[in-house]
């Protein structure tokens, strides 16, 4: 098993509409679409987002992470992750690896729990400036000055504006994921 950046291209693509799919489940209306497209679209281009595979010998991604660079260009937060077997093992091998390589940032939530995550390698922790608890890998710059920046992040709403006001870039947008959907 190895953990590999995906490199732009449909492989990506593929990888990213299924991470997008397992994080917000199949009753989610457009949110996976969005997340998918404002990512393609705003985050990528920008070079402002790396996608992260943990791959088995046969190169087929077995857990996903999206790195959203924070506002200050020091920091990535994990904004998106997900196992793709029925395991968490995956998964907390891609983000312990993650974790001793990358200034990692990332939020609680639940399926990533602070005890997963603390056996991922995240072993600081800060309050945000909404209150809420954010583990640290040890190599993130707010681990010593306890001052955390956002991630960087793009306005779903306008995402959903474009859907709405541009017909032909939604149907190639959701043609892209449902395609992205089945390659993978």
């Amino acid at each position: 098993m190895k953990v590999v950046s995906l490199e732009p291209g449909a492989r990506r693509d593929a990888c990213l509409a299924r991470l997008c799919a397992a994080v917000h489940g199949t009753q989610a209306g457009l949110a996976p679409l969005v997340a998918f497209s404002g990512t393609r679209h705003l985050l990528f281009p920008a070079e402002a987002a790396r996608l992260w595979a943990l791959l088995d010998n046969k190169g087929r991604p077995l857990a996903l992470a999206l790195l959203v660079m924070d506002e200050s260009g020091e920091g990535m937060a994990v904004t998106l992750a997900a196992t793709l077997e029925e395991s968490r093992e995956p998964l907390r091998r891609l983000l312990r690896d993650l974790a001793l390589n990358a200034p990692l940032s990332v939020t609680p939530g639940e399926t990533l729990d602070e005890a997963f995550l603390e056996a991922c390698g995240i072993t600081r922790w800060v309050k945000n400036a909404q209150g809420e608890r954010v583990g640290l890998a040890f190599q993130h710059p707010a681990a010593l000055s306890g001052r955390l920046c956002a991630p960087l992040a793009f306005d779903e709403s306008a995402v959903l504006r474009r859907f709405k006001q541009e017909r032909t870039f939604f149907e190639a947008e959701k043609q892209a994921f449902v395609e992205g959907l089945a390659d993978a």
